[in-house]
Formats: structure tokens, sequence, C-alpha cells
């Protein structure tokens, strides 16, 4: 899907489609860090709602 996006820029425009080509890897370095801590919220979440779950799972 991304590859036909792509494409389609490429023919309505071309420099920038270059540019996304070689701007994404840059883009995506930058981007990596916001996801981990992401990944790292969403287990502590997780966590904090297995702990508070915990009685009733015992209890039942």
């Amino acid at each position: 899907m991304k590859l036909l996006l792509w494409l389609i820029l490429l023919v309505i425009c071309w420099p920038l489609a270059i540019g996304l080509l070689f701007f994404y890897p840059v883009i995506w370095l930058i981007l990596l860090p916001f996801r981990l801590l992401g990944f790292a919220v969403e287990g502590v979440f997780a966590f904090i709602k297995a702990l508070f779950m915990l009685p009733a799972r015992v209890l039942s």
C-alpha cells in the first residue's frame, strides 16, 4: 500500500517523492524513541491494571 501511494506521488510530484524517499529513514529514526516510550507506558498501565484486578481474581 505504501509503495502504491509513493508511486502515485512520484507521478504527481516527483521532487517531493524523491525527497520523501531520502528523508523517510531519518524521520523513522527520530520517531523510534517515542514508539519505545509508548510500549513502556502501555506496559506500565497493563501492570497497574493487573495489580488492581488481582484481588478480584483471587476471590473469584
